[in-house]
């Protein structure tokens, strides 16, 4: 997806729920793996102070995007339980 939000026009448009369930196993996927990833991190012992550095900004950055990624699953989980809507076709 390479356009901006800024120029998207609303719209509705119709989205399978089992579709946003696998995104959203995607999502949780990636959550998971971001989290082990930074988890692994914390296994690596060094004594240098910049070595040291950069791990802990990596860590804190994949812990960062685990949480993003959490909320983000958690909005989709909102969308795959919103009720069925009928919509009609109002063409000029």
């Amino acid at each position: 997806m390479s356009q901006s939000n800024d120029i998207l026009e609303p719209r509705l448009v119709a989205v399978d729920s089992y579709y946003l369930s696998v995104i959203n196993d995607r999502i949780q996927d990636l959550s998971n793996d971001a989290e082990s990833l930074a988890m692994a991190l914390s296994a690596i012992n060094t004594d240098d102070d910049a070595s040291r550095g950069v791990i802990v900004a990596v860590k804190s950055a994949l812990l960062a995007n685990s949480e993003l990624a959490s909320i983000v699953s958690e909005m989709l989980d909102g969308l795959i339980i919103l009720p069925t809507v009928e919509v009609t076709s109002h063409e000029c």
